[in-house]
């Protein structure tokens, strides 16, 4: 084999191996895709849709509330032996009170305009328990279709470090475009911690 050959053979091969690399940083730490898997974001996201989730912005920006997430299941939730992650709206942020009533969520003392909630729904707790505590460095999340949703009203806040990232752009299966969050005027600020 001539010298021009091995040339281009290894150039080849740097150039593929230099595109995996890129790859596996790129989907590690700045965005990975996901597939909504279930009915439990509609109307905003619809089963089957792609979605990419960065992974990037939570290091320098704090999650918020009305920001979608996807994240890991809580122990003993999601299919059984399948790890799928779920997506989520955020709701309440670390000091929060979240109150489900008169089939609405309130934080910290005031009710959430919610216009992504799936149409014709109300909100209702699905245990005994109405109002919850976010801890610190936890999140309280919700699904937008609430009749069809495992989520906090169930398993109570989740940590942060168990959300894999934001759902930024939907690009396929669906119409494209940003995921829009939520902004929540009215909502007062959580009182500080009194804790030591």
């Amino acid at each position: 084999m001539s010298s021009n050959w091995r040339g281009c053979l290894l150039e080849i091969l740097e150039t593929i191996v230099l595109t995996l690399v890129i790859f596996f940083v790129v989907q590690t730490f700045v965005a990975q895709p996901y597939q909504i898997i279930g009915v439990s974001m509609e109307p905003t996201l619809e089963n089957g849709q792609y979605v990419l989730v960065d992974k990037l912005s939570p290091h320098v920006s704090d999650y918020k509330r009305g920001d979608v997430v996807v994240l890991q299941p809580p122990a003993g939730y999601g299919e059984e032996g399948n790890n799928v992650p779920f997506i989520k709206r955020v709701v309440g942020v670390s000091g929060d009170t979240v109150e489900v009533k008169d089939g609405a969520v309130w934080v910290n003392g005031a009710k959430l305009t919610e216009p992504y909630v799936y149409p014709g729904q109300v909100t209702s707790p699905l245990t005994s328990q109405t109002v919850w505590q976010v801890p610190k460095g936890d999140l309280f999340v919700m699904g937008d279709h609430r009749e069809e949703s495992e989520d906090s009203r169930l398993f109570g806040p989740i940590p942060e470090s168990t959300v894999i990232g934001r759902a930024w752009l939907r690009y396929w299966g669906g119409p494209f475009g940003f995921v829009q969050s939520a902004t929540y005027d009215n909502i007062p600020a959580a009182p500080p911690s009194t804790a030591p």
